[in-house]
């Protein structure tokens, strides 16, 4: 373990959150696996593989910013207990779903929706928070750490999960239901941390739009959350991948685990390269020619018919994706006051889920319109374009040479 990390794990409040960041970060990937194959295996319908990512998307993109106000106005770890208890209770109705049989999808998209209003809460909160864990020289190190620690749970929840739906759908959501339990434990050891005085107006409409603001005046950080947004919105084919694996690849649920583990595997290894060796200088660059490797690794693996190639070209595409993390989650985090940081964070997260679910949801619309094959390859080739778009409109995130640039 070198210095920088050895630093931040010495904390027992930081090795708590990291904890239960790792349990719960097991927990999604397996839901993801089970209910993205029932809902195919149900409807052999890539549309409604699309409809899940609307379906988490939607909770999220109305109550994210608020989420972020609450973030910053009360105790951020009370409101990670109580997403997690949603979660707990999400869990718990996939079970009886599973025992009971499941014939149609829209029990199953409820469930999600419930999954997505927890997720809304718990993203703001957990990113405003780390800061609180860690000194400030030491906060770099904690993102990276904090980002490779929820790729290796993502690398083996999805496998994970993929091994357990072999013995049936139940086996994967008890097991969920234990890890949301856990994490929950786990939260609820740290410390109460009370809010600090809310700047950004004395209205209420004024505070919760006050990260909007925040943002919108910053363009260097404006250029890196909507990148991220429009990059990954065009270029996510993970909603597909129920498709390549019964399919196109024929590898089946364990396969489909594994497409799934592989852009993890590519994220840990660049998050742990990073936590060992910060970027220093050229971030800027270095973000932009991350997503562009991130189109073409998206093109690649669209095309591609070989399982080996198809699960390099995914961990490239989570490598890639982890520098444009890792470099917006410092820009933000390093820049943004703590009494703001919960609503910055959480105009983040809204860009980021935006890029996401939605991202899943318009791959789903795209394969039912023009094929699957081509729904992901022409969602690369727009990804690059969106890199060259903003290399000339958002010329300031570009030149940014160091993480703390305020």
């Amino acid at each position: 373990m070198s210095g920088p990390i050895r630093a931040v794990f010495a904390l027992r409040e930081f090795r708590l959150f990291i904890l239960a960041r790792i349990v719960a970060s097991l927990a999604m990937p397996m839901v993801m696996v089970a209910v993205g194959w029932t809902i195919y295996d149900l409807t052999n319908n890539p549309v409604d593989l699309g409809y899940v990512g609307l379906t988490l998307f939607l909770p999220q993109i109305l109550l994210t910013l608020p989420a972020g106000h609450l973030a910053d106005r009360f105790d951020r770890r009370s409101l990670i207990q109580l997403a997690f208890a949603l979660m707990v209770l999400a869990a718990l109705l996939l079970t009886g779903l599973a025992i009971g049989g499941i014939s149609r999808p829209g029990p199953i998209f409820a469930v999600m929706l419930l999954i997505a209003t927890a997720n809304a809460v718990i993203r703001p909160a957990t990113q405003s928070l780390l800061p609180l864990l860690v000194p400030r020289d030491r906060l770099s190190a904690a993102v990276a750490f904090n980002s490779s620690t929820w790729q290796i749970a993502g690398t083996v929840g999805p496998a994970f999960g993929g091994f357990l739906y072999g013995f049936g759908a139940v086996f994967v959501y008890a097991t969920v239901t234990a890890l949301f339990l856990l994490a929950l434990l786990l939260i609820g050891r740290l410390q109460h941390r009370p809010p600090l005085p809310l700047p950004g107006g004395d209205r209420m409409m004024e505070r919760l739009l006050a990260g909007i603001q925040f943002v919108r005046q910053r363009p260097i950080l404006l250029g890196a959350v909507s990148l991220d947004l429009f990059a990954v919105l065009l270029g996510g084919a993970t909603a597909l991948l129920p498709v390549y694996a019964r399919d196109i690849l024929q590898v089946g649920p364990m396969g489909l685990g594994l497409l799934r583990s592989a852009s993890a595997v590519g994220a840990v290894l660049c998050a742990v390269t990073l936590a060992h060796r910060p970027l220093k200088h050229r971030v800027g660059r270095i973000m932009f020619a991350a997503v562009a490797l991130y189109g073409i690794a998206t093109i690649v693996f669209g095309l591609s018919r070989w399982l080996p190639l198809s699960l390099l070209a995914l961990a490239v595409l989570g490598a890639s994706d982890m520098v444009s993390v890792y470099v917006r989650q410092n820009l933000v985090q390093l820049n943004t006051p703590d009494a703001m940081r919960g609503r910055v964070s959480a105009v983040s997260m809204v860009f980021v889920g935006a890029s996401n679910e939605l991202g899943e949801f318009e791959s789903g619309m795209t394969a039912g319109w023009f094929g699957t094959v081509p729904a992901v390859v022409l969602g690369g080739a727009g990804t690059l374009l969106v890199v060259g778009i903003w290399c000339v409109a958002f010329k300031p995130l570009r030149q940014v040479d160091k993480l703390e640039w305020a």
